[in-house]
């Protein structure tokens, strides 16, 4: 199944909330499917204004179990219990190594009410790997920010978005990303405010340059990012396209 690959951005923030952006998620729709990248605080409310229903998600896949990457888990699973809310189709549930114990530790807390009852639940937890699914494809690579973190690249009909989730530098998101159509990097500090796990302007650039991608979109800003020209940091290093994510941006290659 061909066409495009269509990227919204639901959330370009992070833990700290703010009016303006909420925590960190996005959507590609690929060969007819919804998958869903991350999920924090607000992503089904956003899922919600880009007119997307929560029954209509495909796959969900996990960059890290911090919080504002995962926080919308349990009121996904809570609102597809809704009687008059039925979903009927199988919901694949993946991220880094532990994730299934992650998901049992939730089911320990809020028990039946998050236990699907009218659709089938797959759980996966994922390493260094590629699954190729109905004319597409996705590949999950180890990056450097907690002890189990992932990046992923989806790609169909010769087009490639990767995402990084949070991540330092490394060579392994340089790799994933190489020759992408739309890179998508976290950009959570100004170079001036650099902290270790993450990401800034002139280093999402120096990726970006690397691997040869066609447009680069940071994304996962915190409130200190607001006081500075993020744009020109990352023009330091790389000449290509850049935009700098808001909640609800659309973007098709």
């Amino acid at each position: 199944m061909g066409g495009p690959l269509e990227l919204i951005i639901l959330g370009s923030g992070t833990a700290i909330p703010t009016i303006r952006r909420s925590s960190p998620g996005l959507l590609i729709r690929v060969a007819g499917e919804n998958l869903l990248f991350d999920g924090g605080s607000g992503t089904l409310r956003r899922l919600a204004e880009a007119g997307i229903d929560i029954r209509e998600i495909d796959l969900v896949f996990y960059t890290h179990l911090h919080p504002d990457h995962t926080a919308d888990l349990v009121p996904l699973l809570f609102a597809l219990k809704n009687p008059d809310y039925k979903r009927g189709k199988t919901l694949y549930l993946s991220g880094p190594p532990g994730f299934n114990g992650f998901y049992r530790h939730l089911i320990g807390i809020y028990g039946e009410s998050i236990l699907p009852t009218d659709y089938p639940l797959y759980l996966k937890d994922l390493k260094d790997e590629t699954w190729v699914l109905g004319g597409w494809s996705i590949t999950a690579k180890s990056v450097i920010h907690t002890r189990q973190s992932l990046a992923y690249r989806v790609e169909a009909t010769g087009k490639a978005i990767v995402y990084s989730g949070d991540t330092d530098y490394c060579q392994a998101i340089v790799d994933l990303a190489m020759g992408s159509d739309l890179l998508v990097l976290e950009c959570a500090f100004p170079n001036e405010r650099r902290f270790p796990g993450h990401l800034t302007p002139s280093l999402a650039g120096e990726i970006a340059s690397r691997a040869g991608c066609k447009h680069l979109i940071l994304t996962h800003f915190y409130p200190v990012c607001e006081g500075y020209d993020l744009l020109s940091q990352c023009r330091k290093t790389y000449s290509g396209e850049v935009t700098l994510a808001e909640d609800l941006m659309r973007f098709t290659v």
